[in-house]
């Protein structure tokens, strides 16, 4: 294949096969040079592209997943879903979209685990959430930016646990799980939309009695 012209396409190109690479030799430069050799790539690009080592190839990854995500997803595939049926066929296209790459995953999640790689591990988590609200429709700007992303980032995280270690057909353990928990951001989001109701157009029984006392004239 012809060369990327740019870094970032660069890694993009290569994190697929890093991940099929990774399962066998682990986030290392073997795996590298293995992707780089399947692509038909110069491997000392490719060991400069990756040169700050396995979490800029997890990170590369992801960003291919997100990449992916959205080319499958354009506006009229989920036009006419409601909000939860959207999250959930976006999360579950990340689910297949890796399901051969599942002990690279596993190696994955080791690393940014580690507690000098927490910012970073925290921050991809983020933009992962972050993408799949805004292909969701999602467009607040206001602190439910905040809280849907760190919702989603934590269930989707909370998701790949059970997902790496799923064996039930279909993986419907984690199918059932995902549910569960998408259900609870609803709920989630009714409740919170509820009680932060401007107070003008809460319910009030003093507001009633006062008016039924002093009816307006």
């Amino acid at each position: 294949m012809t060369a990327p012209d740019s870094l970032s396409a660069l890694r993009l190109a290569l994190a697929p096969a890093i991940a099929d690479a990774a399962a066998f030799d682990g986030w290392s430069e073997a795996s590298v040079d293995s992707a780089a050799a399947a692509q038909g790539i110069d491997p000392a690009s490719a060991r400069y592209a990756f040169a700050g080592g396995a979490m800029t190839m997890i990170e590369a990854w992801a960003a291919s997943v997100d990449a992916a995500m959205i080319a499958a997803f354009p506006p009229e595939r989920i036009a006419g879903l409601k909000i939860r049926e959207r999250i959930r066929a976006i999360v579950q296209f990340r689910l297949d979209a890796i399901v051969h790459q599942k002990e690279a995953l596993r190696r994955a999640q080791a690393i940014m685990a580690m507690p000098h790689n927490a910012p970073r591990a925290a921050k991809l988590g983020w933009h992962s959430a972050d993408a799949m609200w805004r292909l969701s429709g999602d467009t607040a700007t206001d602190y439910n930016h905040y809280t849907k992303r760190l919702t989603l980032g934590s269930i989707y995280a909370a998701t790949l646990a059970v997902y790496v270690s799923d064996t039930s057909e279909n993986h419907a353990e984690t199918r059932s799980f995902l549910d569960r928990r998408i259900e609870g951001i609803m709920k989630f989001e009714k409740a919170k939309a509820r009680l932060l109701k401007p107070r003008d157009e809460q319910f009030s029984v003093a507001r009633l009695l006062g008016r039924l006392r002093y009816p307006a004239r």
